[in-house]
């Protein structure tokens, strides 16, 4: 019989950690997988269905950006890294790559509750057909297609995506785009702002060189252009 409520894989080589979260999350009932190293977090996630993923950047064998970008390859779901000051690059990269969500260590629980509950509500969002040109978004499905193929995004891009077509012919600025994807207080900047939506517009646009659909306003921000 399989067990009940979202299923949450923590990787972290701290084992007091691993016990903190394991039970603070198992009180608020969530089913909790553990790992303390790469390799066992990616043996995890193939055997069991995982809904979200807890993932320190510094593990003893391959690194914690290496597990974020082969999971990102195999499935969408949301990934928050936990990093410190000194892995400040490798979260970067990963916010840029594949991953959600950081939390700095040392974390309080009530943080890390927030952004899990946060990361499950949005990805489970459910809604109609949004249709443009080429562009096909099936919110029911949080499926994408372009040209009648489905493409591949990371969860960050879809919500991105999501909150511009919600707000399709309006200015979307970057401190919208901060608050309603990255919810105020991740340190997140216009630099990765800008990352993340070039990775994006790769993915939808037909033109990268000549945007269709998220256009950028200079010193402003961002459009989703409405068909005329």
């Amino acid at each position: 019989m399989s067990k009940k409520g979202p299923h949450i894989l923590v990787v972290d080589d701290d084992k007091g950690i691993l016990l903190t979260l394991r039970s603070s999350l198992e009180q608020n009932g969530y089913v909790v997988y553990s790992a303390e190293s790469g390799e066992e977090a990616l043996e995890v996630f193939a055997q069991h269905r995982i809904d979200l993923i807890v993932l320190d950047l510094k593990l003893p064998d391959i690194s914690g950006l290496e597990v974020c970008k082969k999971v990102r390859e195999q499935a969408q779901v949301p990934i928050i890294i936990l990093s410190v000051k000194d892995t400040e690059g490798d979260k970067v990269e990963a916010l840029s790559s594949c991953a959600d969500d950081y939390v700095s260590k040392p974390f309080s629980m009530l943080e890390i509750l927030a952004r899990i509950t946060a990361h499950l509500r949005r990805s489970h969002t459910t809604g109609p057909i949004f249709s443009s040109g080429p562009l096909t978004v099936d919110f029911s499905q949080r499926s994408v297609q372009v040209n009648g193929h489905e493409v591949d995004l990371t969860p960050t891009e879809y919500e991105i995506l999501t909150l511009m077509i919600e707000n399709r012919g309006r200015i979307v600025t970057p401190k919208m785009l901060i608050s309603k994807i990255w919810r105020d207080e991740f340190g997140i900047t216009s630099h990765n702002i800008h990352v993340h939506m070039h990775y994006l517009r790769k993915k939808i646009e037909p033109d990268i060189a000549a945007p269709r659909f998220i256009l950028t306003l200079p010193r402003v921000g961002y459009r989703f252009k409405v068909d005329d």
